[in-house]
């Protein structure tokens, strides 16, 4: 498969570039850069965040580009630019759908002539256009900025979400629809994206494994390794809306004999769980991402609850390739996007599965099975995932 190289990309999304957490757009975004010209586009500065967030240095920042007291165009990376819009959009999202989709053609209109004027300045000729998610403020880029090719990016069901239901459920089908095609991080999101255009992929998710690493060095901290075991053990945040409790509730109440480690910050609907009352759940906090993988390795099973709803039910779980990475059998939950883990960890169905499979994967824990969780995990790689996006531009573009 030939990897695309020496062109320039275009990628707009909803992740500013400043903001500190990691993101998939961001990690493809570098990928893409390896062997071609790529501009980062941060979303514009919108009316409501000016003031709303003034006192922040990121919208302090925008403030001075749309001021002209600082260029918005900046080189981070050989081949790499990041790009701050020099205009303002209204806040439109609380309009009916009419006089929004009004507003929203001209919020895309300024925000391409800012575009544009990035293009012009890099003499990016004619690029590729990777548009993560944006479903309102990129919807109209395809034909204001013209692109060889543009690609549509479904990593989240965010129709599930208020902000992005009221009017996506119009605006991102059609958005898809018109896309040169469209890829996705989960089978679910592929297939969705399907029924509005035949060329909708799934290519995977990339991982950073850099420091998912079970070694010598990797010390298990003192209030982890000071709980009884077996040790059932979940890492990230605790919400309600994405963890289903009554799973964890029922995996201490039948088996007091083993802990429940969660580490990670609560919802207040975690903070008055009943999880709090049972002696063999630890509620460990949360902890600076760099030692995860330490509490990772003090487990003797790794768990994904998921609750499943219409927010949950497509998303890829990256956590899942964190638990392999270390080697750890990991218990979850079935979904449509586990399907590619089938052979490699213990999926579950009904809390009751929850026990059982847990039960099996004490038993039968092994090196031989660590070592294929390894193996596995690091076929999902950010290359591999973008070798998989450039297969499927390639098969419709050839």
């Amino acid at each position: 498969m030939a990897i695309i190289k020496n062109r320039d990309i275009i990628v707009v999304g909803q992740q500013p570039w400043d903001t500190p957490i990691g993101s998939n757009c961001k990690d493809i975004a570098v990928e893409f850069s390896k062997h071609n010209r790529v501009l980062y586009i941060n979303a514009p500065l919108d009316r409501r965040t000016k003031f709303q967030q003034a006192e922040t240095e990121g919208v302090k920042k925008r403030v001075r580009v749309i001021k002209g007291e600082e260029d918005g165009l900046e080189q981070i990376a050989p081949n790499f630019w990041v790009f701050y819009p020099n205009v303002i959009n209204e806040s439109i999202n609380w309009m009916p759908t009419a006089i929004f989709r009004l507003f929203n053609k001209i919020n895309n209109k300024r925000f391409a002539k800012s575009i544009k004027k990035a293009v012009q300045r890099l003499d990016f000729k004619n690029f590729i256009l990777f548009n993560d998610s944006d479903m309102f403020r990129s919807y109209h880029l395809k034909e204001l900025l013209k692109p060889t090719t543009s690609i549509y990016y479904s990593r989240d069901n965010l129709l599930a979400t208020p902000y992005w239901g009221k009017h996506g459920k119009h605006l991102e089908p059609e958005l898809i629809k018109k896309s040169d095609l469209c890829v996705a991080n989960s089978v679910y999101l592929a297939n969705y994206c399907k029924k509005y255009n035949p060329n909708s992929f799934y290519v995977g998710q990339g991982c950073d494994f850099t420091i998912f690493k079970n070694d010598e060095r990797v010390i298990v901290p003192e209030n982890l390794a000071s709980i009884p075991k077996p040790i059932l053990g979940y890492v990230g945040a605790l919400l309600s809306i994405r963890l289903d409790e009554n799973i964890l509730i029922h995996l201490a109440e039948q088996r007091p004999d083993w802990s429940i480690v969660l580490v990670g910050p609560e919802d207040d609907d975690f903070k008055r769980s009943k999880l709090h009352q049972l002696n063999n759940v630890y509620f460990l906090g949360a902890q600076k991402p760099d030692t995860l993988p330490a509490y990772i390795k003090g487990f003797d099973v790794c768990l994904n609850p998921q609750a499943l709803n219409p927010l949950t039910i497509g998303n890829y779980p990256r956590k899942i390739d964190e638990y392999l990475a270390m080697g750890k059998p990991t218990l979850a939950t079935r979904t449509e996007a586990m399907s590619v883990f089938e052979d490699y960890v213990y999926i579950a169905e009904t809390k009751e599965d929850y026990v059982a499979l847990a039960e099996k994967a004490l038993t039968e824990n092994s090196e031989e099975l660590a070592n294929k969780r390894i193996a596995f995990a690091h076929t999902h790689t950010w290359e591999k995932n973008v070798e998989e996006i450039y297969r499927a531009i390639n098969g419709v573009t050839a």
